[in-house]
C-alpha cells in the first residue's frame, strides 16, 4: 500500500510539472487542438492555479465546459521579442496595422455570437472611421484585406472564431467572399492579458507609457509595504526565469538581485524549478532554467528550421573565440557564408543579403541571451560558452 501511495504521489508531481511547462509554452490550451494537454490541465487545475499564483502572480483560468485553459501571463516591462505572427506561409510578425485590425475585430466580435466576414469587415470599417487616430479601413484595397485576413486567422487560431461555412483565405481575392463564423465571445475576452483595460488608459494611445497597462494593484502604489516589495521581487524574478532563455545578474533590479541572493529566495527558486520539472543552473553570471523535454518553450536554439538560426550558430563561434567584433565583421561573415553556399538561404542571395542575414542572425542571438550589441560592437554573453566548439574533442574523434 505504501509503495502504491508513493507511486501515485510521484505520478501527480510529474503530471503537475508537465502541465506547468505545457502552459508556459502555450498559454492558451484548447481541447479541440490538443485534447490530451487540456485534459491534463483540467485534471490538475487546482494545484496549477495555486502554483502560478504563488510563484509568479499569474492567473490561470480553466473552463472545462468551454474546452480551454488560459494562463494570463503578465510582465512588468512590455517586450517585443514574441510578436503575434501571421498564420499564412510567411509567418512574418504583425505590424502596427495588423495589431490595430486585430483589436478592432476583437471589439466588434463581442456584439454577436454569429457573424460573416463581410459583416465583420463592415463593422471594423465603421469603428475605424469614428476612432480618433485610427486610419480608415478600406477593404477594397488588397493590402488592407490581407491585413484583415491575418487578424481574423489569428483569432481563428486562438479559437475565438470558428468558420462554419467557407474559408477566410477566400477574402484575400474577393471582397464579396461568403464566410460564416461562430464567435466564442468569452474566449475573445480572455485573450486580453493586461491587468488594466486599455480603455482605462487613454494616454497610452496618445503616446503615453505602455507600462500603465501592466500595473498590478497587488504590489501596492506609491509606498508599498515590505511584504508587497518582497512579493513583487519574487514574482518578477521567477517570471523572468520562466519567460527568458537566460537571466543575467547585471540585468536584475536591486530588489530582484537581493531576493535571489537571500536564503528564502534561493530556496524558493529551487523549489519552483523542481516542482515545474526544470533543472536550475545557477552561475556567477546568472540563472538558467533547462527543460529536459523541451515542452516549456515556443522557440528553440540551435534549430535548423530557419536560415537565421543556422547562421546565428555559425557566427556564435566567431563571437566566442574572437571576442567583441564589429557589426561590419558579422556582415562580412554572413556574405562569405552565402558565397560558400550559393544554393542555401535563397531569400538572402541578392544584393544586401549578407547584412540582412547578419542582422537576422544577431536578432536570434540577442533574443536567446547569447550576445549583446553595444553601439557598433557585438559581444558574446556568458551563456554562449556552452556552444563553443571543443577542438580537442573534435581531433580525438
Amino acid at each position: 500500500m505504501s509503495t502504491l501511495a508513493n507511486q501515485l504521489v510521484r505520478a501527480e508531481k510529474e503530471e503537475l510539472a508537465r502541465a506547468i511547462r505545457t502552459l508556459l509554452g502555450r498559454p492558451l490550451v484548447s481541447a479541440h487542438d490538443d485534447p490530451a494537454a487540456f485534459d491534463l490541465v483540467r485534471k490538475r487545475r487546482g494545484p496549477l492555479i495555486q502554483w502560478f499564483d504563488y510563484f509568479c502572480g499569474w492567473r490561470l483560468v480553466v473552463e472545462p465546459r468551454q474546452g480551454y485553459a488560459r494562463l494570463v501571463k503578465v510582465r512588468s516591462q512590455p517586450g517585443t521579442t514574441r510578436p503575434a505572427r501571421r498564420r499564412r506561409t510567411t509567418r512574418a510578425s504583425f505590424d502596427r496595422r495588423r495589431y490595430t485590425l486585430l483589436c478592432l475585430c476583437a471589439a466588434e466580435l463581442l456584439t454577436s455570437p454569429v457573424t460573416t466576414i463581410g459583416m465583420l469587415a463592415g463593422r471594423v470599417a465603421q469603428a475605424a472611421a469614428v476612432e480618433p487616430g485610427v486610419p480608415a479601413f478600406e477593404p477594397v484595397r488588397g493590402e488592407e484585406r490581407a491585413a484583415f485576413v491575418d487578424a481574423v486567422k489569428l483569432l481563428e487560431h486562438y479559437g475565438a472564431l470558428t468558420a462554419m461555412d467557407g474559408a477566410t483565405d477566400a477574402y484575400l481575392d474577393d471582397e464579396d467572399a461568403k464566410v460564416l463564423y461562430r464567435v466564442d465571445t468569452t474566449r475573445v475576452i480572455r485573450l486580453l492579458a493586461a491587468p488594466v483595460p486599455p480603455s482605462r488608459v487613454t494616454d497610452t494611445w496618445r503616446g503615453g507609457p505602455p507600462e500603465a497597462l501592466v500595473a498590478e494593484a497587488r504590489y501596492g502604489a506609491g509606498e508599498p509595504s515590505e511584504t508587497q516589495r518582497a512579493l513583487h521581487a519574487r514574482h518578477t524574478l521567477i517570471r523572468r526565469l520562466l519567460d527568458d532563455p537566460v537571466v543575467y545578474r547585471d540585468e536584475l533590479t536591486p530588489a530582484q538581485a537581493a531576493y535571489a541572493a537571500s536564503l528564502t529566495g534561493r530556496r524558493l527558486l529551487r523549489r519552483a524549478a523542481e516542482e515545474a520539472g526544470f533543472v536550475l543552473e545557477e552561475r556567477a553570471e546568472g540563472f538558467l532554467l533547462v527543460d529536459p523535454d523541451g515542452i516549456a518553450t515556443d522557440s528553440r536554439f540551435p534549430d535548423d528550421g530557419g536560415h537565421a538560426k543556422v547562421a546565428a550558430l555559425l557566427m556564435l563561434d566567431l563571437l566566442v573565440t574572437s571576442g567583441p567584433v564589429s557589426a561590419a565583421r558579422l556582415d562580412e561573415e554572413a556574405a562569405e557564408l552565402l558565397r560558400r553556399f550559393p544554393q542555401w538561404a535563397k531569400a538572402y542571395q541578392s544584393d544586401g543579403g549578407g547584412p540582412r542575414l547578419a542582422a537576422d542572425a544577431l536578432e536570434v542571438l540577442v533574443r536567446f541571451g547569447l550576445a549583446r550589441r553595444t553601439g557598433d560592437r557585438v559581444a558574446a554573453l556568458p551563456a554562449a560558452a556552452r556552444y563553443r566548439v571543443d577542438c580537442a574533442a573534435v581531433q580525438e574523434d
